[in-house]
C-alpha cells in the first residue's frame, strides 16, 4: 500500500525548533506561516478555504482523513493551504458519501504533508511562542540550506494576499431572477457564503480583488458584501476605499473576516496581527445587543483594534470573542453597515450564526423600501 513507503520529514521553524515526522505523499519543501485549527471534522472545507492561503496548517485533531474527501466539500477551486501537519494520517476511509481518500485528493493538488508529528507539542509551543513561518522539507540532512531560504519567506504581517485567491474577472452566482442582487467583493470568498446568500433569494455579481465602487455599482445591486480572506487587511487599499465609498453613499454593507478588518479600517481603526489567532469551530462569542451566545467557526490571525473601536463615535461593537475579549462584530450606528469577525456560513453552532445573513436581506429589503 501507499503508506508503508515513508519518507523522514521535519518542521523547521523560524526560531530553529524543530519538529520529526513522516511524509505523507510527495517529497520536498513548503514554506508558510505555521497556525493551528482546533476543528475535530471539516477538513477539507479548511483545506480549500481561500482565507488559509500561503499557511501550514497543524490539525489538532489526532485523527485525519478517516472520512476520505468528496468534491461538495470545497470552499474554492484548490487547496489553499501549502502544507500539512498531523499526528495520524488515515490512509483508510470509511464513508458512504466520499469518493476518494485524502491523500488522493492531496496528491491531486499536489499538497507536502507531514504525519507522525507530536502536534500536542507543537500546538503549545505556538500558543506560547507565536505563530511563525515554517517550512516542511523531506530534507532532513541539510537544516542549514532550509534555514537560508526560510529567512527569505516574507511575514504574514504586511503581506498581500487577496490577489493570489481572488476571481481574475467578474461571474455570476445564483438564480438571475431572484429578488435581491448583490455586488460581492472576492477578497478569498468561500462558496458557502454564496451558496448562504443565493438560498434567501439573492443573485450574486462576484467581483475581483481590486475592483471599484463604480465598477461594482454600475450592475445597480441592492447590496454589497466584502469576503473572508487571507493576509494583512492593511495594504488593501483599494478595498478600503471601496468600502468608505459605499458607505458614505448609506448602502447595506456586510462584511465577514477580511471583510470586516477592511470595514474598520474604511473608519480609521487599526489592525494588528495576533500572536496565534484565532482557528477552530468551537469559539464563543457574545451577541452584545441580545445578550445570545454563538458557538462560532472562526480563521483568522489579524483583529481591529478593540480600544480604537469602543472611542469611535460612529461605531457599535456588536460582538465579542469570550475567550480573550477581542471584537468580533461592530455596525456603524448613522449607516447600513454591519460586519464579523467569524464564519456564519460555517454552522458550527449548527445554525447559531446564520441569522446575520437574514439581518443581511433584511437591511437590504428596509433600503428598498
Amino acid at each position: 500500500m501507499k503508506y508503508q513507503a515513508r519518507k523522514k520529514a521535519i518542521l523547521l521553524l523560524a526560531d530553529g525548533t524543530i519538529f520529526h515526522g513522516k511524509a505523507v505523499g510527495r517529497t520536498g519543501n513548503a514554506f508558510g506561516e505555521v497556525c493551528f485549527n482546533t476543528g475535530t471534522t471539516g477538513y477539507q472545507e479548511i483545506f480549500t478555504d481561500p482565507s488559509y492561503y500561503g499557511q501550514l496548517m497543524v490539525a489538532t485533531n489526532a485523527h485525519i482523513g478517516n472520512y476520505g474527501a468528496n468534491d461538495e466539500e470545497i470552499e474554492s477551486d484548490s487547496i489553499k493551504i501549502s502544507g500539512l501537519i498531523v499526528k495520524n494520517f488515515s490512509y483508510e476511509y470509511s464513508r458512504v458519501n466520499a469518493d476518494r481518500s485524502l491523500q488522493d485528493f492531496l496528491e491531486e493538488h499536489n499538497l507536502l504533508a507531514i504525519s507522525d508529528v507530536d502536534t500536542r507539542a507543537l500546538v503549545s509551543y505556538i500558543r506560547d511562542n507565536g505563530a511563525m513561518n515554517a517550512v516542511i522539507s523531506t530534507e532532513v540532512d541539510d537544516i542549514d540550506k532550509l534555514k537560508k531560504e526560510l529567512a527569505n519567506v516574507p511575514d504574514m504581517n504586511g503581506l498581500e494576499l487577496a490577489s493570489k485567491v481572488s476571481t481574475k474577472k467578474p461571474y455570476f452566482y445564483g438564480d438571475p431572477n431572484a429578488t435581491y442582487k448583490i455586488s460581492a467583493l472576492d477578497i478569498g470568498i468561500k462558496k458557502n457564503i454564496l451558496r448562504n446568500l443565493a438560498k434567501r433569494d439573492a443573485y450574486i455579481k462576484v467581483f475581483p480583488f481590486n475592483a471599484t465602487f463604480a465598477e461594482m455599482s454600475e450592475w445597480e445591486p441592492d447590496g454589497y458584501f466584502l469576503s473572508n480572506g487571507p493576509g494583512d487587511p492593511e495594504p488593501l487599499t483599494q478595498a478600503i476605499e471601496t468600502a468608505k465609498n459605499i458607505i458614505a453613499k448609506d448602502l447595506p454593507l456586510f462584511g465577514i473576516c477580511l471583510g470586516h478588518q477592511v470595514i474598520a479600517l474604511a473608519n480609521g481603526i487599526s489592525t494588528y496581527k495576533m500572536h496565534h489567532g484565532h482557528r477552530g469551530i468551537n469559539h464563543p462569542v457574545k451577541n452584545m445587543i441580545t445578550g445570545n451566545g454563538e458557538i462560532t467557526s472562526q480563521n483568522h490571525g489579524f483583529a481591529i483594534n478593540r480600544e480604537e473601536t469602543e472611542k469611535h463615535p460612529d461605531i457599535e461593537i456588536t460582538h465579542l470573542h469570550l475567550n480573550d475579549d477581542t471584537v468580533a462584530g461592530i455596525r456603524i450606528k448613522n449607516k447600513n453597515c454591519f460586519s464579523v469577525q467569524y464564519h456564519p456560513e460555517a454552522s458550527p453552532g449548527p445554525n447559531d450564526s446564520t441569522y446575520l445573513f437574514d439581518q443581511f436581506i433584511t437591511n437590504i429589503e428596509n433600503a428598498k423600501q
